[in-house]
């Protein structure tokens, strides 16, 4: 590897700029009037054997004058990585090299600039690059203005600034004095050829060379050299517009890793973040230049590390029953698959629910802070489990009048605000009104009675069994969740109960607390309209978010599935979000977590999904194919069906006595074949019609009217074989073009901009 000074060591101070003082300390060290160590030993003319290969050059024309590098600022995208730069962009860089230019690099306070969509803080006298949203190591920054690439080099690489410094005084000198042929000796031992302004070589000392090289012909192999980014192939990005119109939080399913490359959930959205760029630049050009589009910021939550930190300890639990064997399966299970036990245990999902809402607060706090004229609408995605927990936490946030439009499965019921009378009524019970009313029968008093009790008020054996049911399930789960709200997570509720002398427990709440697990051993269904969630949650203290969001985003999710294991089979179509008014399902065909909403919703009618449109305004060709060829088998059997008819037509017509009647043969044989084909051509235009009709359909009120369920097209290599591509399909989301123009689309029709369909 090259050895190059200051590498390993701090960076040194930036190169000054250029006047006569400068030029003439040059030209004094070339003739050896300074010391050796302020600048590289310059040899008058270089080997011939080094330069043999480079004189093919023309060196006659006229030298150009020389002109001060343009440096562009570089960073590290990982902090225990430094052989991989990655350019800032134009408008960042210039920004960098501003805030230099106005402080210097003399010792003071430190000077933060703002980069990469202000996500990011670059210290520039420390030349350390920190996040802002999310944890994560400093990594470093370069002011780079020379750059190396060796034969085996896929894409050139920076030197560090001192050694960029001492190359720049060097080439200031030969230009200058349009002196070449010069090679340059470091103090490290490197090798610098200066052949002229277009070709520029570094060799490395043979002590430093890789013990691993096969041959001394490739241990002298030099790296080239260039002078500034222009020189060299590297793609610049563009500066991100400063104006977010929209804010959007996504949330990760289980396990650290988000893709099949073990990406974190900060790459994968950095990713996201990218295509929902160059979309905007494809598809909303007009409106990008007339200054009504900004961009959409997207920014992870990640809360996969709270629940398997130091503060839960619940992976040292783990680890302690698990077996020995295949020791990698088991922590890759304990790791990612666990987290879905997690999620159904009330200390780990309050756990859960808690990180969740905390960090999407927090991030909406500090992007606030950024971002002080930001007034647009706040959006949230959540992928596989991520989505599961998003919906649960939107079904019991609290609008202003804290109540809701319907339940999932029938009315809502807050017991605290019902009356006797109420009660009763909703039950069909409301002829027993007068006789509960003679007792001072209230609701909290009505849970405490027994069946006998009721029994000697003359009420039916029928009706008060349904009212005990009834306001026992109800009163005991919003007095558990009251006491469980008061307690920190992770502590168990344990029966409040008096005792007398005898131990034994005299109190009216353990009398009603006995009563109602004994009802509760038994085996029955579940009536999920007498809690208060509504959708057979665990039973937590349920955070508020600190916004209404306006969209809900759900990737690859198994809402559909858990609602169904949870014992609920229909989806009220009146019900929404208390806060949220859109909702989005969207999964991959092939994709086997992902499960469906609107048969939930709308039970009589059989929908199709809606099929995401390819983001280049087509469907893909295998589909086109796929459904042509079905097309075409339609249209064949309603000419094979057409050829018959006229057959028996003819055939009809010849006089035979053993057949029947003509007229009744004909009749019975062409309703027959009449029928038959009326039939496919209603299959034929039932796909038409339907794709028609489909959008017109209400599909409740979960997303405002509109369709919940949109499914991707499959690419065609993925329809060879659906089961190989199934994991994929789950962690395609991140990278999904379709995905994310669905997404720009919904924002930006609210916002009333024009959609543009780029030209094939």
């Amino acid at each position: 590897m090259l050895h190059i000074p200051g590498e390993e060591g701090g960076l040194s101070e930036a190169a000054p700029e250029v006047n006569n003082q400068d030029l003439l300390d040059k030209l004094a060290q070339k003739t050896g009037n300074a010391p050796e160590d302020q600048v590289p030993h310059v040899v008058d003319e270089a080997s011939p054997s080094s330069t043999s290969s480079f004189e093919l050059l023309d060196m006659d024309s006229a030298p150009a004058p020389y002109r001060e590098v343009q440096p562009h600022w570089f960073f590290c995208p990982r902090g225990d990585d430094n052989t991989t730069w990655l350019p800032f962009s134009r408008d960042d860089s210039d920004k960098l090299e501003n805030a230099l230019n106005t402080v210097g690099d003399k010792e003071g306070d430190e000077v933060v600039i703002a980069v990469d969509g202000e996500r990011y803080d670059v210290h520039v006298r420390e030349r350390k690059r920190y996040a802002v949203y999310w944890e994560q190591d400093p990594t470093e920054v370069r002011r780079c203005s020379w750059f190396y690439k060796g034969d085996k080099d896929t894409k050139f690489m920076p030197y560090p600034e001192d050694f960029c410094k001492r190359l720049e005084e060097a080439y200031m000198v030969a230009v200058t004095l349009n002196e070449w042929k010069t090679k340059l000796e470091f103090p490290s031992g490197e090798t610098v050829i200066l052949h002229n302004p277009k070709l520029i070589m570094q060799y490395q000392p043979i002590g430093l060379q890789d013990e691993w090289q096969s041959s001394p012909s490739e241990q002298t192999r030099p790296r080239t050299v260039k002078r500034g980014v222009c020189n060299i192939t590297v793609e610049i990005p563009e500066g991100e517009p400063e104006k977010v119109d929209h804010l959007v939080f996504m949330v990760h399913g289980i396990g650290p890793a988000c893709d099949l490359r073990f990406r974190s959930i900060i790459q994968c959205v950095n990713d996201f973040r990218s295509a929902s760029l160059s979309l905007l630049g494809s598809h909303y050009k007009r409106a990008q230049q007339d200054g009504q589009v900004g961009r959409v910021e997207f920014l992870p939550v990640n809360w996969h590390s709270a629940l398997h930190g130091d503060a839960t300890g619940v992976d040292e639990d783990i680890q302690r029953i698990t077996l020995p064997s295949i020791s990698r399966l088991r922590h890759f299970t304990n790791d990612t698959l666990l987290d879905l036990f997690f999620y159904n245990s009330p200390t780990y999902c309050q756990t859960i629910v808690d990180t969740v809402a905390s960090e999407i607060n927090k991030l909406h706090t500090l992007f606030k802070q950024r971002h002080s004229g930001f007034n647009g609408a706040i959006s949230v995605v959540g992928h596989s489990l991520g989505s599961l927990i998003l919906f649960d936490l939107l079904t019991n946030q609290r609008n202003g009048s804290n109540a809701r439009q319907g339940v999932l499965s029938g009315e809502s019921f807050h017991m605290h605000h019902d009356t006797l009378q109420d009660t009763l009524t909703r039950l069909g019970l409301q002829q027993y009104l007068d006789t509960l009313q003679a007792e001072n029968l209230d609701l909290e008093s009505l849970a405490l009675c027994q069946d006998c009790d009721l029994k000697d008020l003359g009420i039916p054996l029928g009706p008060r069994k349904k009212l005990l049911n009834y306001v026992r399930k109800k009163w005991l789960s919003e007095d558990s969740k009251n006491r469980a709200g008061r307690l920190p997570p992770g502590i168990q509720v344990q029966p409040e109960s008096s005792s007398d002398q005898d131990g034994n427990q005299s109190s009216a709440a353990s009398k009603r607390r006995a009563h109602f697990h004994r009802a509760q051993s038994v085996t029955s269904a579940v009536e999920y309209e007498y809690f208060d969630v509504g959708i057979g949650q665990v039973s937590i203290n349920y955070p508020q978010l600190a916004f209404h969001p306006q969209t809900f985003f759900a990737f690859g999710s198994p809402i559909g599935m858990f609602l169904t294991v949870r014992g609920l089979k229909h989806i009220d179509p009146k019900y929404s979000f208390p806060t949220c008014k859109s909702f989005y399902n969207i999964y991959h065909p092939f994709d086997p977590v992902a499960y469906r909403i609107e048969p939930m919703i709308v039970t009589e009618v059989d929908l199709e999904p809606m099929l995401i449109p390819h983001h280049k305004g087509r469907k893909r060709m295998h589909l086109e194919l796929k459904d042509s060829l079905t097309r075409m088998s339609m249209d064949l059997k309603n000419n094979v069906f057409g050829s018959l008819r006229t057959a028996w037509q003819s055939f009809a017509r010849i006089p035979v006595a053993a057949l029947p009647p003509l007229d009744e043969a004909n009749t019975t044989i062409e309703n027959d074949l009449q029928e038959s084909q009326g039939t496919c051509e209603e299959a034929e235009s039932s796909e038409s019609a339907e794709q028609r009709e489909q959008p017109e359909i209400k599909v409740g009120m979960l997303n405002e009217g509109r369709r919940i369920d949109y499914v991707l097209q499959e690419k065609p290599i993925e329809s060879f074989n659906e089961y190989l591509f199934a994991i994929q399909s789950h962690l395609c989301y991140w990278e999904s073009e379709d995905t994310a123009l669905l997404l720009l689309k919904e924002i930006y029709d609210k916002l009333g901009v024009a959609f543009e369909q780029p030209q094939q």
